[in-house]
C-alpha cells in the first residue's frame, strides 16, 4: 500500500459534492471555479474517519470504573452482571428521543475534531425492538449534524438476561430473526459480533455471520482481545471487513486476515483504560501487509473516547505507529474497514469531497500533542460543516 504523500501547493478541487481534481496547483488543469478559498498554506487532509464506535447508549459506568482502580478486572465485573449488561439496562429504558439527545455531545466532539464518517454499532439492547431503537437512532444523527453515518449491528454482543444462560438459543433468535429483520428494514450495513470467552465462542459467531451473508450483510469482529479464541482467522474465513482489538492474535491469525485483505482495526482507548499489557501484533501485522486502522472504540465502559486525536497519539505512543501510519489509519484504512474505500479515505477524483483542513505546519503535530486541536475548517460533501 502507498505511503500518504504530501503535496506542496496543492490544490483541491470539487464539483456538486465530488472530488475533481487533487494535486499539484501547477498540474490542474484549467478550473472555472465559481468559488475559490485560499488555505494559507494549511494542511489539507481527507476528512477523518471513526471506523469502530458505540456511540449510542444511555447511563455511565463511572463505578466500575472505580472497581477496576480498587482491582476488580473487566471480566469479574462482567461475569458478576456488570459491564455490558448494566449498559444494557439504562438504553431499554430510554427513547430513542433520548439516546439520540444523549449521544449527540459525543458525535460532536467528534465532529470537532475533523471526523467526517462515523461507525456506529448497536449491542446495548439484546431484543430485536431494543436493538431496532439504538440503530434508529444512529441513522437519525445524520439527519441533526452533516456526518455519514454507517450502522452495524452487533447484537451478539453479550446474552441479555432473560436468556437464562442459554447462548445457543439466544443465537439461534439472533439468526432467525433479528438479523432478517434488520436486513429487511435496512437499518445495519454490517454485522459484528464479540467473540471471547466471555462472550460467545467461534461456533456461535460462525452462525451469526453465515445468517449475515444469506442477508447480503458484510461482517466484522471484536476478535482476541481478551485470550486467543482464534478471532482473527474466523473474522478472515468469512472474508470480514474488520477484525478489531486483536491484543493476543497469533500469527496464523494475522497471514489469515492478511491473504482475506481484512482489516486491523485497533483500539489504544481500550487498551489504556483497562491497563492491559499485552500490546496487539503490529510487528506481524506490518510484516504481512495487513492494514492498519485506528479508532476510538467510543463506549461506555472501556473506551469512554471521544477524541480521534487522541487515539492517533495513543497509537503512536501505546503501539508504536508511525506519524503515516496513524494518518492512514483514520483515512485510508478506516474506510476500508467500512468497505468504503471507493467514496472516502483519500483525495482522489470521483470521492466524496470531504476534508480537514489544519492549523498545523507539518503532519506529526496531528499526532503528537495531547488535548489540542488544530482543526481550522472541516468541509463535508464540498460544503461547510
Amino acid at each position: 500500500m502507498a505511503r500518504p504523500g504530501i503535496v506542496e501547493s496543492g490544490i483541491v478541487a470539487c464539483a456538486e459534492g465530488r472530488i475533481v481534481y487533487a494535486g499539484a496547483a501547477a498540474d490542474a488543469p484549467k478550473l472555472d471555479a465559481a468559488q475559490r478559498i485560499d488555505c494559507a498554506g494549511r494542511l489539507i487532509t481527507p476528512g477523518l474517519i471513526d471506523c469502530h464506535t458505540h456511540l449510542v447508549y444511555a447511563g455511565d459506568r463511572a463505578r466500575e470504573f472505580e472497581q477496576r482502580l480498587e482491582g476488580a478486572t473487566y471480566e469479574e465485573i462482567a461475569r458478576a452482571g456488570g459491564g455490558i449488561l448494566s449498559t444494557v439496562a439504562a438504553t431499554r429504558a430510554a427513547s430513542e428521543g433520548e439516546l439520540m439527545e444523549a449521544s449527540v455531545p459525543r458525535l460532536d466532539a467528534l465532529i470537532g475534531e475533523g471526523v467526517t464518517t462515523v461507525e456506529i454499532k448497536s449491542g446495548y439492547g439484546l431484543s430485536l425492538d431494543d436493538e431496532r431503537k439504538q440503530l434508529f437512532a444512529a441513522r437519525a444523527l445524520a439527519e441533526q449534524r452533516r456526518i455519514a453515518i454507517s450502522t452495524t449491528f452487533l447484537g451478539a454482543h453479550s446474552l441479555p438476561p432473560e436468556a437464562g444462560g442459554d447462548k445457543d438459543a439466544y443465537i439461534d433468535k439472533i439468526c432467525r430473526e433479528m438479523i432478517p429483520a434488520i436486513a429487511r428494514e435496512k437499518l445495519a450495513d454490517a454485522v459484528d459480533a464479540f467473540c471471547e470467552t466471555i462472550a460467545f465462542s467461534p461456533e456461535q459467531v460462525s452462525r451469526v455471520f453465515k445468517a449475515a451473508k444469506t442477508h447480503g450483510l458484510g461482517v466484522k469482529l471484536h476478535a482476541d482481545q481478551l485470550s486467543d479464541c482464534g478471532g482473527a482467522a474466523l473474522a478472515a474465513r468469512f472474508g470480514a471487513l474488520s477484525a478489531d482489538h486483536l491484543e493476543h492474535t497469533n500469527e496464523a491469525g494475522v497471514a489469515a486476515m492478511a491473504k482475506a485483505c481484512t482489516v486491523a482495526v485497533l483500539l489504544p482507548g481500550a487498551f489504556y483504560f483497562l491497563r492491559e499489557t499485552k500490546l496487539p501484533p503490529v510487528e506481524l501485522l506490518r510484516r504481512h501487509g495487513v492494514p492498519l486502522a485506528l479508532a476510538t472504540d467510543c463506549n461506555p465502559g472501556t473506551s469512554p473516547l471521544t477524541s480521534i486525536l487522541l487515539a492517533m497519539n495513543m497509537g503512536a505512543t501505546l503501539f508504536r505507529l508511525t506519524v503515516e501510519e496513524c494518518l492512514a489509519a483514520v483515512t485510508r484504512e478506516a474506510a476500508r474497514a467500512l468497505g468504503r474505500q471507493k467514496e472516502i479515505g483519500t483525495l482522489e477524483a470521483g470521492k466524496r469531497c470531504d476534508l480537514a483542513i489544519w492549523d498545523v505546519e507539518r503532519p506529526a503535530e496531528l499526532v503528537y500533542r495531547m488535548g489540542f486541536n488544530p482543526l481550522h475548517w472541516r468541509v463535508f460533501g464540498g460544503a461547510d460543516a
